[in-house]
């Protein structure tokens, strides 16, 4: 069977991008087990309690929910385990330095398939204050009133 192309997304931390300001990006695979695979292919994962840490040299995702496959047996996963990150030695001596300043964190923003590979999104991120996030809701209001009204001005020529 040939090997899959592009990239499917699985699951996305939408949450992420109103809770922190989002600075650098990374793209790390992942080290699953074969049920872990299969229940990502059906789709299903969830990031919304995610996070990742620089441990030892080594980078981990934590508390990141992927569900037993249906079909397992007893070799089935457990659903919140920590997972491996595969990184360049580059990339995570960069990012030991970047979240060892105060106030920065390493967000997972999305897992997904490339070329048939499991990867995960990464982020450096700093949280945002209350009003940050009042200035993010009104700058997205914004853009929608305007986008409504320009879609109106071509509805009327």
């Amino acid at each position: 069977m040939p090997r899959e192309k592009g990239r499917t997304m699985i699951a996305q931390n939408k949450k992420a991008n109103y809770d922190y300001h989002i600075g650098t990006r990374y793209e790390a695979g992942m080290v699953l087990t074969g049920t872990e695979v299969k229940s990502l292919r059906q789709g299903r994962a969830s990031l919304a309690d995610a996070f990742a840490t620089v441990d030892d040299g080594e980078v981990w995702l934590r508390n990141a929910h992927i569900p037993e496959y249906a079909f397992g047996t007893w070799t089935n996963h457990a659903t919140r385990r920590t997972r491996k990150l595969l990184l360049n030695r580059r990339e995570i001596d960069k990012l030991e330095r970047e979240v060892g300043n105060s106030g920065r964190t390493l967000v997972p923003l999305s897992i997904y398939f490339s070329d048939g590979y499991a990867k995960v999104e990464i982020a450096v991120a700093t949280g945002k204050k209350a009003w940050d996030k009042r200035e993010t809701i009104k700058e997205r209001d914004m853009q929608r009133d305007t986008q409504r009204e320009l879609a109106e001005r071509q509805r009327r020529r």
